[in-house]
């Protein structure tokens, strides 16, 4: 007895099959599909697609098959595509359509807090660092094989339901690179696959920055009391640490009450030189 390959199946064909496939869910789960779309050319385009897409190809295990995979991906065959806390769920339509898991392994803690501390003071934000605006010495510490963040192919399991006898089949190929097509959109999904924060690698790094300025020198420190006299009141306990480090030179201010009485003073002035005015004689006729 010889095996025998299934009848080739072209790509439009397996379009078309898609097609009703992806109307035939609908219509039993009222649900729709999430597909990669097809495109020619690069499969990822950002940072962290392409960066994902990479790390797979640098790993040997996988060198027979991702060609194959690459090709399905392009033809749109990864009909649906779903990404959650470590792991991926897909359909692929080949021959037939195929139902495909991947598990993620989680990044391993003193891993994630290593990565942490390498990148301590260089995240200033979370937005940065989902758009891969970091700096070369950061990205090469995230990307690094074993022990960034993405996974090497210890931490990738994966089951197809097509009778391929392979250890990946190109079903499972087309999946691992739809992974990269996807995060070019949601990179944030990244993080979530390896089951980790990107908030927390952002605090992290954060945690390196200096939290404040350099205190003055208690020298150049006004006392509480002298501070008093400057303002010409007393200061509250709460307002006193800021003060100390904001007050400066402040012309004193006349109270109030001295204000009216020189107000007063200047009145009564005029009034008596107006009295004392010598007054002018009037002329006859």
């Amino acid at each position: 007895m010889y095996f025998q390959w299934k009848p080739y199946v072209s790509v439009a064909e397996r379009r078309k099959k898609a097609e009703r496939a992806a109307a035939r869910y609908r219509k039993e789960t009222g649900k729709t599909l999430s597909p990669v779309t097809a495109a020619r050319g690069a499969i990822a385009k950002t940072f962290w697609g392409k960066a994902w897409c990479d790390n797979l190809e640098r790993y040997s295990d996988y060198s027979n098959r991702l060609p194959r995979g690459r090709t399905y991906v392009r033809n749109g065959s990864v009909i649906d595509l779903r990404i959650a806390a470590g792991e991926v769920s897909a359909q692929v339509m080949g021959a037939d359509l195929d139902q495909i898991t991947v598990s993620i392994a989680a990044v391993p803690k003193t891993q994630w807090h290593a990565l942490g501390g390498d990148c301590a003071g260089s995240i200033d934000s979370l937005v940065e660092l989902l758009q891969g605006r970091l700096s070369q010495g950061v990205m090469e510490r995230i990307c690094r094989p074993q022990t960034g963040l993405f996974p090497s192919p210890k931490e990738i399991k994966f089951s197809c339901s097509c009778p391929d006898w392979a250890a990946m089949c190109k079903h499972v190929a087309a999946v691992l690179y739809g992974v990269g097509a996807r995060l070019d959109r949601q990179p944030e999904l990244l993080f979530a696959l390896r089951r980790v924060d990107a908030k927390d690698l952002v605090a992290r790094a954060g945690a390196g920055l200096p939290l404040a300025k350099k205190a003055p020198a208690t020298g150049k420190m006004l006392d509480e009391s002298k501070l008093a006299e400057v303002f010409g009141i007393e200061l509250a306990d709460a307002v006193v640490p800021a003060l100390r480090a904001k007050a400066a030179p402040v012309k004193k201010k006349a109270p109030a009450r001295k204000k009216k009485a020189v107000k007063r003073k200047a009145a009564a002035g005029t009034l008596k030189r107006a009295d004392t005015a010598p007054k002018r004689k009037r002329k006859s006729g």
